[in-house]
């Protein structure tokens, strides 16, 4: 389909929904949510949600599944999250919590969450940060994975999967403003970092994760990373 000013006006318009744009925020997790869960995330009713997802799909941000029963959705793959963050850091809206428990959610995503399917927040810029000081990245605008970050993946029994993206591609991160890891390889390290209990899934809210003791030692002891207490981001020593 050509790019043309009446495409990218119907795209932009499509996200200038609330409900749309915050469904599409909350699918930055990775995971698929039934047409349900995303409507009383959102507050709307469930006729409402399914008119909203069916424009998403539609569009192609989205795409669709049915099980039984229930219809699960999705983004549409890792460029649909990039744009959305890239839109996040375009914006530079500052948000104000108006409750303790929005401070307190608001700082845990900004320590640690998902970005589709890679790790952002704090911990993501630490991580590519870290991996550059290890010499396992070149450093500078395309960093790129070095014969020592080969070896290193290999001994973790890391292999970035071959679905056509990069190995390696900076993502601008919305709350740091600075770059964190995506690309195939962060997508392969987060994989394992869930898988060996670095990183917990905050199932009360979406996109959050959280570093546990076990991911802080990992952090300091291959990346010279110190993420400080739980829910912490990340700086080198």
């Amino acid at each position: 389909m050509p790019l043309t000013p009446a495409s990218i006006a119907r795209f932009a318009a499509l996200l200038g929904d609330e409900t749309r744009a915050g469904m599409c925020l909350a699918l930055l997790d990775g995971r698929a949510w039934t047409a349900g869960e995303l409507a009383r995330h959102t507050g709307v009713a469930p006729s409402t949600a399914t008119e909203h997802l069916g424009a998403l799909v539609g569009a192609g941000a989205l795409t669709e599944r049915r099980q039984g029963r229930h219809r699960y959705v999705r983004l549409a793959g890792p460029e649909v999250a990039r744009l959305l963050e890239d839109l996040g850091v375009l914006a530079g809206e500052p948000v104000r919590p108006s409750s303790f428990r929005a401070v307190r959610a608001d700082a845990r995503l900004r320590a640690a969450r998902t970005c589709y399917d890679h790790l952002a927040g704090a911990a993501g810029v630490a991580l590519l940060d870290g991996m550059v000081g290890a010499r396992f990245l070149t450093a500078g605008d395309a960093p790129a994975l070095t014969p020592a970050g080969s070896r290193w993946l290999s001994g973790l029994d890391v292999e970035p999967g071959a679905d056509g993206r990069p190995t390696v591609r900076p993502c601008l991160d919305w709350t740091e403003r600075r770059e964190h890891l995506g690309g195939s390889l962060g997508a392969a390290l987060l994989a394992t970092a869930l898988r060996r209990g670095w990183l917990l899934r905050v199932e009360s809210l979406p996109r959050a994760l959280t570093v546990t003791d076990a991911g802080r030692a990992w952090f300091r002891t291959h990346l010279g990373t110190d993420l400080g207490a739980p829910g912490g981001g990340g700086r080198r020593p």
